[in-house]
């Protein structure tokens, strides 16, 4: 049976979820890569178990993570019962709803029906009563908001989950949805969306500024977009890389001479700073206060350490940032 370090409070710093009580570790681990049926499970092991030992509090998933659909949360159930059984409430497990699960008109969306059911299955493969924050994943144009939010509501009022979140709204619905929540009463406390340098939207469809006004809690996903704010593709396209093996998220168009030059200026940036080009896109996105914390992925125990490096120095002069804007947009 796996022991954590006893120094594991020490690396990473925890920050609070927008004006609730819960804090989250600056970085998170996300397992929507690697963690599926096509994973090597001690691989997943090792990672997760790093993580952990490190301060890693936070592993987020979702009912579709993969592939196949359900088989991240399976393979996390059986960490959970495995090797980290006796931590239980030392880790904050989140899962989501909202992208096609199984056939017909209930396995997809935001409808009660769907929603209820998927936490319920979510919870069966994690072998869990209850997920810390459950998400809705996406807006829903087809079903009211109402409904949406009052599943949410019900999940947390039936004790099948702590905190409400939602993924991948944009400002003017999040603020309709927090202000459903919170007549209901329901802790809803993170938004969780896509950021990065490369990714700006959040600042433009008011996301980040309405969850800051909101005082909800905001964690990024992608924020390396999906391997190019790294060194992996300074030099062209790696033959074991992610878009080579698996096209479903990152193609060889993406990668455009202009795109490569923009790579290429963001690194010498980066080296100025005395960090890696991935250290110094996760520390961008973490020196503002009103991000909670960054998701990341990996696919070795390394690159996570590797990762976790960005907290000693989120901090940027105005000259950084400005050739940071030049540099990517």
């Amino acid at each position: 049976m796996y022991k954590a370090s006893e120094n594991r409070y020490s690396t990473i710093p925890y920050r609070t979820c927008g004006k609730s009580g819960l804090k989250l570790p600056a970085v998170s681990l996300g397992l929507w890569h690697n963690f599926g049926d096509t994973g090597n499970y001690s691989t997943m092991k090792e990672i997760v178990c790093t993580a952990f030992d490190s301060g890693i509090t936070h592993f987020d998933l979702a009912n579709n993570y993969g592939p196949e659909p359900g088989s991240a949360e399976r393979n996390f159930g059986r960490l959970l019962k495995e090797e980290l059984a006796s931590y239980r409430d030392e880790i904050i497990v989140s899962t989501k709803a909202g992208y096609d699960m199984w056939p017909g008109p209930y396995g997809n969306w935001g409808s009660r029906k769907y929603l209820l059911a998927s936490l319920d299955q979510s919870l069966a493969r994690l072998g869990l009563d209850y997920v810390d924050i459950f998400y809705h994943h996406r807006m829903d144009p087809y079903t009211p908001l109402e409904e949406t939010m009052g599943a949410l509501d019900q999940a947390v009022k039936s004790g099948r989950a702590l905190y409400a979140g939602i993924s991948n709204y944009d400002g003017p619905t999040m603020k309709k949805a927090a202000a459903i929540l919170e007549r209901l009463n329901c802790p809803f406390v993170i938004n969780q969306n896509r950021y990065s340098i490369f990714d700006r939207t959040i600042e433009r469809n008011g996301l980040k500024e309405a969850a800051r006004e909101s005082g909800k809690g905001l964690i990024i996903f992608s924020p390396l977009e999906q391997g190019l704010l790294t060194d992996r593709y300074l030099n062209g396209i790696p033959a074991d890389s992610r878009m080579r093996t698996d096209g479903r998220f990152l193609k060889d168009g993406d990668l455009t001479e202009k795109r490569l030059s923009q790579i290429k200026r963001l690194n010498e940036i980066a080296q100025s700073r005395g960090q890696s080009l991935a250290g110094m896109a996760l520390a961008w996105i973490l020196r503002d206060s009103a991000v909670t914390s960054v998701l990341v992925g990996a696919s070795r125990a390394s690159q996570l350490l590797d990762n976790i490096r960005c907290t000693e120095n989120t901090s940027f002069t105005a000259e950084e940032l400005d050739a940071i804007d030049k540099a990517s947009l």
